[in-house]
């Protein structure tokens, strides 16, 4: 019976999974999007979501919770500064899991966490130029030509 046992373990010994689990939760809080398998989007996502919570806290002793999991001061004041105020009307529910589908070369499933708000922006292609942009431009070359 595996009565009031919670978490999954992830194949790994206690130390290294609190390490993954800091490590992710920084990269999270700085990035705000993170691709992961789906358990581990799965076992990150309370631990994110009860940092974030300490910074909605705002006080000295949260800051020095939250620095004694994440480790790094940038991120925390990060996370004071900007993530907190913007989550402050919110009463839990910090980010979410999409599911990507399975991954190639073992066929685990991957999935993002990301944090609330901060939706995908593709980023502008700077190579070439589509042909509805470069229609324009010839034809006003065309015309001084003549």
């Amino acid at each position: 019976m595996r009565h009031r046992v919670a978490g999954k373990k992830l194949g790994r010994k206690t130390p290294h999974r609190l390490m993954m689990f800091r490590n992710m939760v920084t990269s999270l809080l700085d990035k705000e999007r993170i691709q992961t398998t789906v358990e581990r989007a799965k076992a990150v996502r309370p631990i994110a979501e009860k940092i974030i919570t300490l910074g909605k806290r705002d006080s000295l002793h949260a800051r020095r919770q939250a620095l004694a999991f994440v480790k790094d001061p940038a991120i925390v004041s990060k996370l004071f500064s900007n993530l907190a105020p913007r989550f402050a009307e919110r009463p839990g529910g910090y980010t979410r899991i999409i599911k990507l589908g399975f991954r190639p070369g073992d066929g685990t499933q991957k999935a993002i966490i990301e944090l609330v708000g901060s939706e995908f922006k593709p980023k502008e292609r700077k190579g070439k130029a589509k042909k509805s942009e470069k229609a324009p431009v010839a034809a006003e070359s065309e015309k001084s030509e003549k």
